[in-house]
């Protein structure tokens, strides 16, 4: 006992003089007040730390002097000091602009300043963030040029860059941290329904346009990487709440409240451990989605209306059902509005915390768990209710100096949330009666309705005049369930925890498991600076067979990448040249390589020209490839070869055109007397035979130049043209499948299978495949910030977007839905005095077509608009506290920004922010 304790003792003392604490303090050079929050690092290592609120700071290091300390914070130069010994360290940073001091890691994976980024890139840092004028930092995002923001409901905004836009965005991948953000079964990033909170987010870099060669399939059109604040950097306890309103001025529901509180508490214990604690909770109403325009594509445009007995109104529904009646017309069903389905009661939970041990000061392993709960409202094929949606995260990670690898694992938990159009057609089928009297059931429910309303329009009901379609109506909805009635609500919540096609609700338990390492080798070979890295995926899916066929086979994916990117500057450093390459393989397609290649010419620090060749692909997502969805008279089925095994869908159909051609020139031969079989025989070589190859990746190949520079240290200048091809685009295709083969074994159409059709022997599919077709965009971006006297900055970007369909069929190539051109104003300051910012930003976008399946692919306006975002601010130093006033959209013009999804109106606030160390 006595050799162990001595063996302690010279073992503590050994450390001891390993370990040696390095001191000093940090101020301002102007003001020479004490700087807090400025961070300390050691050139090379992990090991760091970040100054109190006296500005002092202590480092405790093994390394030995000399070395490079490296002082940083955000609007002040960055500054470096070489440590020769261990005299306290006295440190003045000079203010400086932070956007010549910005470092971005996600434009070649590696730390480099912004100007010299060989692609197109934006970033927020924290300051910024911190001075939004948005109500959030997500919603912040929309003043970023060459973005495109789409509001599906208060907690759900989705982004989008270089056209192809949509409200459930499967190209554009959205890291946390390293970490997929994306719903394994819904297949993309719902916003920020799961995400970081204010207080917790470091930066945010966005790449606009292709990154699939550094990043993978999910990158195709782009790629949004948060980054979280690590506990050794930033310390200490931060609250902030917000409390305001929305829905002024809005006749439906009237004002009301609005609530966000954030928590964030970190902790370091002698650099060598830390954690972070991050809670927060939103909770607010939704945006109504109530336009009720008529849209029935089967009643002339001139004859739509309220006072259209076949109205289909966008945000109605259950009215879909309709039916043409000999001698009436078209008429649809009553249907029911969205806010009776929706549950527009809306939260976001986000639970987080997260374990830093640093092995040694060039080794640090991490873990980390998110657990996020929210309600939201999506518009997709429908508007659907993603309530009580659970998002379960975990990662691991072992991070050195020159490397790392990581791995995380998502599960969703989908248990509650319901499609809100098939709701209010459920209901619909439950109270019908028919002509005695009587409820029938729901399989006869659409057909009686009609009967009644046949019925009472032709005068055979004896209480009701004839020829009157509002009296026909009310006959027909005799024991209509009223909204929030005892009866309507009993149905409501039957169907919403009825999961497949005999309820509303939508079942999803689905899970992603993800590794991936990359490893610098640029210190090693001194001749060229090498990179490469790895990465290997599973998407495990359980739908519980209400949307896979996946209640005896288990339906997973697994896909694997490998990447490489060499980087050489040249002619004395002005010239840098980087060529990357990616190969990626999913087990049911053909392997894909992505190459890019770019260089960067600075004839001076503060020009940087730049040209590059990007690539990219996206892999089908999970249930393009799987599903297997049999709705009746169509089942819906996806690309993979294996899920249409036995099917004969793809090797033995018609194409449904051609079989509305066949059964058309039948009708007609028979109504002149032609014999049966002679009918099929004279028309049964319109039918064709469908070619329809089974699914593959999209491809894109985009050629990009641009400029980013600093005119007299004051005015900051960003300009790219960009020109992409794009082929292989996902598209759904109808066939036809008979129950006979449909060729004879000459090649010519089987008489058997065209009397299949005839007979009913047949089948309809919904096929995913690909369309040959090809297409191009085009656009130019430029983004100008002009530095004032006295803090003030002025920031304006613009930008132009073009598609070109080329000779492709319209019906083949997926919606551009991007406005040609939108415009961002920003003026701010934020410090007019030592206590006193503000900041104003004005965002306009024109007008363009929207084209999404919730309207069936047929187009809706979406108006031009404008709005401004607005926010004041004032510090309290005595009480380390913030207080912001700010509203998004402070006119409350209420905007639409995809069709179907709701108006967004103003949202006004007041923030409070408390930073234990008040950076």
């Amino acid at each position: 006992m006595k050799k162990i304790f001595t063996l302690t003792i010279i073992l503590l003392n050994s450390i001891a003089v390993i370990a040696q604490n390095f001191t000093g303090t940090i101020t301002d050079a102007e003001t020479k007040k004490p700087l807090a929050g400025a961070s300390v690092t050691i050139k090379g290592k992990n090991t760091g730390t970040i100054s109190n609120t006296q500005g002092f700071f202590s480092l405790k290091t093994s390394t030995k002097p000399p070395f490079t300390l490296v002082f940083t914070m955000i609007g002040f130069e960055r500054q470096t000091i070489d440590v020769i010994d261990n005299n306290p360290i006295i440190v003045s940073l000079k203010a400086g602009d932070e956007l010549l001091q910005q470092v971005v890691i996600s434009a070649s994976r590696i730390e480099e300043n912004i100007l010299k980024s060989p692609i197109s890139i934006e970033k927020i840092d924290s300051k910024a963030i911190q001075q939004s004028p948005s109500v959030s930092f997500y919603d912040a995002l929309v003043n970023v040029k060459s973005l495109d923001m789409v509001t599906s409901g208060l907690t759900y905004k989705q982004i989008n860059t270089r056209g192809f836009n949509s409200t459930g965005n499967s190209r554009f991948l959205q890291l946390i941290d390293g970490v997929d953000n994306q719903s394994p079964g819904l297949g993309f990033a719902v916003g920020n329904l799961f995400g970081s909170s204010d207080l917790d987010i470091e930066g945010v870099e966005l790449i606009p346009g292709a990154a699939s060669a550094l990043y993978g399939p999910v990158a195709f059109n782009g790629l949004l990487m948060t980054t979280s604040k690590n506990p050794f950097t930033y310390e200490g306890l931060s609250v902030q709440t917000k409390v305001g309103i929305n829905h002024v001025s809005d006749n439906a529901s009237g004002a009301k409240p609005f609530t966000d509180f954030a928590l964030r508490y970190a902790k370091a214990f002698n650099n060598r451990f830390a954690f972070k604690l991050n809670a927060s909770y939103l909770k607010g109403t939704d945006w109504y989605a109530n336009n009720y325009t008529d849209i029935d594509p089967n009643t002339p445009a001139t004859q739509r209306g309220d006072s259209n007995p076949g109205r289909n109104a966008l945000n109605i529904y259950g009215d879909e059902v309709a039916q043409t009646i000999t001698g009436i017309g078209r008429v649809s069903r009553t249907g029911y509005e969205e806010k009776d389905l929706a549950n527009y009661g809306v939260y976001s939970t986000k639970l987080n915390a997260a374990l830093h041990y640093k092995i040694s000061e060039s080794l640090e392993a991490i873990y980390q768990v998110n657990y996020s709960q929210g309600t939201a409202n999506y518009t997709g094929s429908s508007r659907f209710a993603l309530n009580d949606f659970k998002l379960i995260q975990n990662r691991v990670e072992l991070r050195g100096t020159n490397f790392f690898i990581r791995g995380y694992s998502t599960a969703e938990q989908s248990n509650n949330s319901y499609n809100t159009r098939s709701l209010g057609q459920l209901i619909n089928r439950t109270w019908v009666r028919d002509l005695n009297g009587n409820v029938v059931t729901p399989d006869k429910a659409d057909a009686t309705w009609f009967e009644r309303y046949t019925a009472a329009y032709t005068g055979k009901v004896t209480s009701v005049g004839a020829q009157d379609h509002s009296a026909a109506r009310a006959f027909a909805d005799q024991g209509r369930f009223i909204p929030g009635s005892s009866d309507f609500e009993q149905q409501k919540s039957k169907y919403i925890a009825t999961a497949g096609l005999g309820g509303a609700g939508v079942l999803s338990n689905s899970k992603l498991y993800h590794i991936d390492a990359q490893y610098d080798l640029s210190q090693t070979l001194k001749v060229v600076n090498l990179l490469v890295g790895g990465s290997y995926r599973v998407y495990d899916m359980e739908t519980n067979g209400t949307l896979f066929d996946d209640k005896i086979n288990k339906v997973s994916v697994k896909e694997y990448g490998v990447f490489a990117q060499a980087s050489k500057a040249i002619l004395e450093d002005q010239l840098k040249l980087t060529l990357s390459g990616r190969y990626d393989k999913n087990e049911n397609f053909n392997g894909s390589f992505t190459p890019r290649a770019s260089a960067v010419f600075s004839p001076s620090t503060n020009h940087n020209f730049r040209a590059s060749y990007q690539t990219g692909f996206r892999n089908p997502t999970v249930p393009d490839q799987f599903i297997k969805l049999n709705v009746g008279p169509i089942i819906i089925l996806g690309g993979a070869p294996a899920n249409s095994a036995g099917l004969n869908a793809y090797e033995n159909s018609f194409t449904a055109a051609s079989v509305g051609a066949f059964t058309s020139g039948f009708s007609s031969d028979l109504q002149k007397g032609v014999a049966f079989p002679t009918a099929v025989e004279n028309n049964k070589s319109k039918l064709v035979k469908s070619n329809v190859p089974y699914i593959k990746p999209e491809q894109t190949q985009s050629f990009e130049i641009g400029y980013k520079g600093l005119l007299a240290q004051k005015f900051l200048i960003d300009v790219n043209y960009y020109r992409s091809t794009f082929t292989d685009f996902l598209i759904n295709q109808v066939v036809i499948r008979p129950s006979s083969n449909v060729l004879n074994s000459d090649g010519t159409i089987n008489s058997a299978a065209a009397q299949d059709i005839l007979g009913g022997k047949t089948q309809a599919f919904q096929l995913y495949t690909n369309a040959a077709d090809k297409v191009s965009s085009q656009g130019v971006s430029l983004g100008l910030t002009y530095f004032l006297p006295d803090n003030y900055r002025v920031g304006f970007n613009t930008t132009w977007s073009d598609f070109n369909i080329m000779d492709a069929n319209p019906n083949n190539i997926p919606a551009f839905n991007t406005p040609r051109w939108k415009t961002n104003l920003t003026l701010s300051n934020s410090k007019i005095t030592d206590r006193l910012g503000f900041s104003v930003a004005w965002h306009w976008q024109e007008s363009f077509d929207w084209y999404g399946t919730f309207n069936e692919n047929r187009p809706g306006n979406v108006p031009a608009y404008s709005l401004i975002d607005a926010q004041v601010n004032y510090r309290v130093p005595a009480l380390k506290t913030t207080v912001k006033l700010g509203a998004n959209n402070l006119t409350n013009n209420y905007i639409v920004q995809a069709y179907g999804s709701p108006a967004v109106g103003g949202l006004y606030y007041v923030s409070l922010t408390f930073d234990e160390l008040f950076r």
